[in-house]
């Protein structure tokens, strides 16, 4: 399949009180059209940066990154954003957060197009039920069901998921996982999401490909899911694929996490005689 989304030897790092961090280090990512998939990795790994990159909220300092063979210059209506914190106006209303988006980037459709497009993307993620409720009045998971909402409602080439699940609790992430892959197969946008449970990504991904530990992270060895769909929640964990894969991913993030630790403790000077002997060694 020809690629989708793209970097290409993309470095980026930050200025700190003891000099330039570099964050990400020859991130190399190649997405087919309407594939999904996640990147897994430790918290702090960069894996937000990462999606930052892809957004365009930020630049990297050096390689490229492009949708559609077009450089990602800055953020766009072909890149819908889903980030963990739900993003909604408090103001609004489920109705009125998802129109805004639909008004902005389809502002020369009439207005009962609009509206209409804006009533289709409520009732795929089942909120027509809430649609004149504000975020306040709204549960953890149906607020970032608005958010789902509002991204596809602009209907961007791609769709970037920045652990959109992580703040819910166990029983809202699972049913939302169960609506995401219907969304997803619904309308087949090209699906990147960054995650750090490796169960959601074998879950929901075609491919899973792991971020090593930071700083100076990269993408490490790629690993497809051969797991039919639907994909049974239950019925995944006795699957031999799923423990097949579960231990490539595992085995990789537990081998970058020892041989970052183990470079920590190389780059450290010796302890001095009078060091040693305070520190009882």
């Amino acid at each position: 399949m020809k690629t989708f989304v793209e970097m290409r030897g993309v470095n980026k790092g930050f200025d700190s009180a003891s000099g330039r961090m570099n964050v990400l280090e020859d991130v190399n990512l190649e997405v087919a059209e309407g594939e999904f998939v996640a990147i897994v990795g430790y918290s702090g790994s960069g894996k937000t940066t990462l999606m930052s990159l892809l957004a365009g909220l930020i630049k990297p300092d050096s390689g490229s990154v492009t949708v559609a063979g077009k450089p990602v210059l800055g953020p766009g209506p072909e890149r819908g954003v889903v980030f963990q914190n739900y993003s909604l106006l408090p103001w609004l209303t489920v109705f009125e957060n998802i129109h805004l988006a639909v008004d902005q980037v389809f502002a020369g459709e009439t207005e009962a197009a609009k509206r209409a497009r804006t009533e289709r993307y409520v009732q795929l993620v089942n909120l027509t039920h809430a649609k004149d409720r504000k975020p306040g009045q709204l549960s953890g998971g149906m607020r970032q069901r608005v958010s789902v909402a509002r991204a596809l409602a602009m209907d961007p080439k791609v769709l970037l998921l920045d652990e959109p699940l992580g703040a819910l609790d166990a029983l809202t992430r699972g049913t939302l996982q169960s609506e995401i892959e219907r969304i997803w197969q619904a309308d087949r946008k090209t699906v990147v999401m960054i995650t750090n449970d490796v169960d959601e990504a074998i879950l929901l991904a075609d491919r899973i490909i792991p971020l090593s530990a930071g700083p100076r992270a990269t993408l490490g060895p790629v690993v497809s899911v051969d797991i039919e769909r639907p994909r049974d929640r239950k019925a995944l964990n006795h699957h031999p694929e799923f423990k097949h894969v579960r231990s490539r991913v595992i085995e990789y993030l537990l081998g970058s996490a020892a041989k970052r630790r183990a470079a920590r403790v190389q780059s450290q000077p010796p302890l001095a005689l009078s060091d040693a002997l305070e520190s009882g060694t």
